[in-house]
């Protein structure tokens, strides 16, 4: 049998830099090979801030937002100020879906969150809510 040396062998960060020029050049190679959907989702963002070699974000479960509570506690800490007999399933997958999107920034979640907003004030604004 095999054994296995129990040295742990590093890899030097000499090996893994690259230079700007050689970062940018992987960095046209890859959105070059993307869809035109795509593309015009990263130039809409700003070419120059996307980074295809960013560290992946944390998982979902334990993504926190700007009070560094995760989804679960908002979503559990938002349905605990609502009578259980006025939302359904629906509504609280509903909160759960937009709250993910909110903390994630993604643009539909944003929107559905901003005219939320605009329209309370336009209700309150004309009496109506």
């Amino acid at each position: 049998m095999n054994e296995v040396s129990p040295e742990i062998t590093e890899v030097s960060p000499e090996i893994n830099e690259v230079s700007p020029e050689e970062e940018e050049k992987r960095k046209k190679g890859i959105f070059d090979c993307m869809s035109p959907r795509r593309q015009k989702h990263i130039l809409k963002k700003g070419y120059d801030e996307w980074d295809p070699f960013q560290l992946p974000k944390d998982p979902i479960d334990i993504r926190k937002d700007k009070t560094k509570r995760t989804t679960q506690m908002l979503v559990r800490e938002f349905l605990q100020t609502r009578p259980a007999e006025d939302y359904s399933n629906e509504f609280g997958k509903g909160v759960l879906d937009l709250c993910i999107g909110i903390i994630n920034d993604d643009d539909s979640s944003r929107g559905m969150y901003e005219f939320s907003i605009w329209y309370h004030e336009l209700l309150k604004k004309e009496g109506l809510e």
